[in-house]
């Protein structure tokens, strides 16, 4: 999954290590999202959003892997 954190994040001028405060998680889970290693639960993805004014499909890019029938 996608993300556009890095790019909000950085256009707002935020550090890593103050956005993974803000939300309830360490510099490394915010690296790891950045990067695409990791994907965001639900709360967290909820919190991340609520933290940039933002819906959670505005910074997660959800690709479908299959359709069903």
């Amino acid at each position: 999954m996608k993300n556009r954190i890095q790019e909000l994040r950085k256009e707002r001028k935020i550090r890593q290590e103050d956005l993974a405060e803000a939300v309830g998680v360490t510099r490394q889970t915010i690296i790891s999202l950045e990067n695409g290693k990791y994907n965001a639960s639900l709360l967290l993805a909820h919190k991340i959003a609520k933290y940039f004014d933002k819906q959670i499909e505005d910074i997660f890019l959800f690709e479908e892997e299959g359709k069903c029938g």
